[in-house]
């Protein structure tokens, strides 16, 4: 049997008044997606339980089949494994985002999607200003046992390497706010609390002063850009546990995604990824690219999931018709050629299904079901014709926990 399973980000929405009432979903044109749909079935499926943020690390741990009660400790822990990051027993990662804070509200959780070649240079200078000997954490022994490590964009790691002398001051206990989730919003009272927290407040504090006068910074403003104000340190944990997808399903998996969150997942469950050139984790990435890659990752795998990141991207942004036509382009640059390709397999399947819903009026991930449809060898058909929230909804077919659904397409038990 080969398995696709496509995930188009944060697509799941809310009837909006601007689409007369319909969901992006609804108003995108989506032939392929619908085709799917019609051969097969549709269904919802909450990869945010309630006691977790409604955020990707859950959300897609559980719809690939693990329950975040057993094996989560923290986005940034996912994000290390991306980058072949080992965390001994006492270390710990966290998320350090570049962002634009002004008056105390966070006008731009990506610092207006600031450059690599940018965000690695400022941190290179963060650490000699905020762990050398003059910086706030002065000689004493945090300074030498702190790091940033860049990954993409806007998107990057700071490490504690502890011992058993020296565990990580913080933990996954250590509670911030998700960037993403504040646009807009004051900032006041989302700062970190708990272990360790005063350590992270006073190095975003200080990362202000240095970042303020940085040339970069300069020369971003002089061009109309928003600047990168602060560093946002959120979601700290040691290492996760995961066993291999290839353990838990008995099939070799490939990941293919531009997000270093989604390949840290991967690579955890035993998945190589797939660098497809021109993939960028944004509105603007190579959706074609990304659905060749896939095809040819057919003939050596038996498990293909990719990734796109746009829809998500569009949502945090507010803007719908960006949303909809990064649906559209994956419909017809992924899925369309995909199946295609598929269908020449004599046993086969396709699942679709975003992680979480991110709204567009509020710019937010939420918590709650999202669509999914399913289709291939061994599942018969239903009566839905479209793929949408309204249609999956209708349909009653539920998973509740998320983490269950992977067994049912995998055929397990």
């Amino acid at each position: 049997m080969k398995y696709v399973l496509i995930i188009p980000d944060g697509c799941a929405d809310e009837p909006l008044e601007s689409l007369n009432g319909r969901t992006p979903l609804q108003a995108a044109n989506l032939p392929a997606m619908d085709q799917i749909a019609s051969l097969g079935r549709v269904g919802v499926t909450d990869n945010t339980p309630i006691d977790f943020p409604a955020g990707s690390e859950i959300a897609n741990l559980c719809l690939l089949g693990y329950d975040p009660n057993v094996c989560f400790t923290g986005r940034a822990p996912l994000e290390a494994a991306a980058q072949g990051i080992e965390l001994g027993p006492q270390d710990c990662a966290v998320r350090c985002n570049l962002v634009t804070i002004r008056d105390q509200t966070m006008i731009d959780f990506t610092a207006d999607h600031i450059s690599t070649e940018e965000a690695t240079t400022l941190l290179e200078d963060l650490s000699k200003e905020l762990f050398g000997e003059n910086g706030p954490l002065g000689d004493s022994d945090l300074a030498g046992r702190l790091e940033f490590v860049p990954g993409v964009s806007y998107r990057n790691l700071m490490l504690y390497r502890g011992d058993a002398e020296h565990p990580s001051p913080f933990t996954n206990s250590t509670r911030s706010s998700a960037p993403h989730d504040l646009t807009d919003l004051s900032v006041v009272d989302d700062f970190p609390r708990g272990p360790g927290s005063q350590i992270l407040v006073d190095l975003m504090n200080a990362s202000a002063e240095i970042l303020a006068k940085h040339p970069i910074n300069v020369a971003r403003k002089a061009a109309g850009k928003d600047v990168a104000t602060h560093v946002w340190l959120w979601s700290s944990g040691g290492a996760p546990k995961l066993s291999t997808f290839e353990e838990r399903y008995g099939i070799r998996g490939v990941m293919i995604t531009a997000v270093d969150l989604l390949r840290g997942i991967g690579a955890l469950a035993g998945w190589p990824r797939i660098e497809v050139e021109g993939a960028t984790g944004y509105l603007d990435t190579n959706y074609a690219g990304k659905g060749e890659a896939a095809i040819q990752a057919l003939a050596d795998y038996d498990f293909v999931c990719v990734h796109i990141e746009a829809p998500d991207e569009a949502s945090h942004e507010g803007n719908v018709e960006a949303k909809i036509e990064a649906l559209q382009q994956i419909d017809q640059q992924i899925v369309a050629p995909l199946w295609d390709a598929l269908s020449k397999h004599d046993e086969h399947r396709m699942l679709i299904l975003p992680d979480h819903p991110t709204f567009c009026r509020t710019k937010k991930h939420t918590h709650g079901p999202v669509p999914l449809t399913m289709a291939g060898t061994g599942i018969e058909s239903d009566s839905a014709t479209t793929f949408d929230e309204i249609s999956a909804n209708a349909a009653g077919w539920v998973f509740d926990p998320g983490w269950t659904m992977m067994d049912v397409y995998i055929q397990k038990g």
